[in-house]
């Protein structure tokens, strides 16, 4: 059920624009699905799809561009160079800031590249919050995050 769901979704959103998760839910709920909000979000984050900006400044769901990409830290360095604007720090947190909407997928990526010295991350729509143990990594990890936006 989960692979029909999720199938329909990319067809969903490579048909219509949508902006948000309630437009998504309501689009499966047409198509014969029962989901909740917590699903879609779910879905969304296992697609990895991301926030693109239509020439009018609305932002919809999309593909990743090189869905093809398969090796996480390839596609971490394609979703750093594509959607984060900034790196700062302070003491051991490191704040990246990305394009609205791409928060979260940065952040999932980050998560999932299990890198020593990221005990966690906080992603909101446009920032994120990478929490750093023990504090001497951060020079580290600062080093690493900008090598991949080159």
């Amino acid at each position: 059920m989960k692979a029909k769901r999720q199938r329909k979704i990319k067809e969903i959103i490579k048909n219509n624009d949508i902006s948000t998760q309630e437009e998504l839910a309501n689009a499966l709920k047409k198509a014969g699905f029962n989901v909740t909000q917590a699903t879609v979000s779910r879905d969304i984050k296992e697609l990895r799809l991301v926030k693109i900006a239509r020439k009018d400044n609305v932002y919809v769901y999309g593909l990743p561009k090189q869905q093809a990409i398969v090796h996480s830290e390839d596609r971490l360095r394609l979703m750093m160079q594509e959607f984060v604007q900034d790196i700062n720090f302070s003491e051991n947190l490191i704040v990246l800031k990305t394009y609205p909407g791409n928060a979260h997928g940065v952040a999932s990526l980050l998560d999932s590249s299990n890198w020593e010295g990221i005990i966690g991350t906080l992603a909101g729509d446009d920032t994120i919050l990478l929490i750093i143990k023990p504090r001497e990594k951060v020079e580290d990890i600062l080093n690493k995050l900008k090598s991949l936006m080159k």
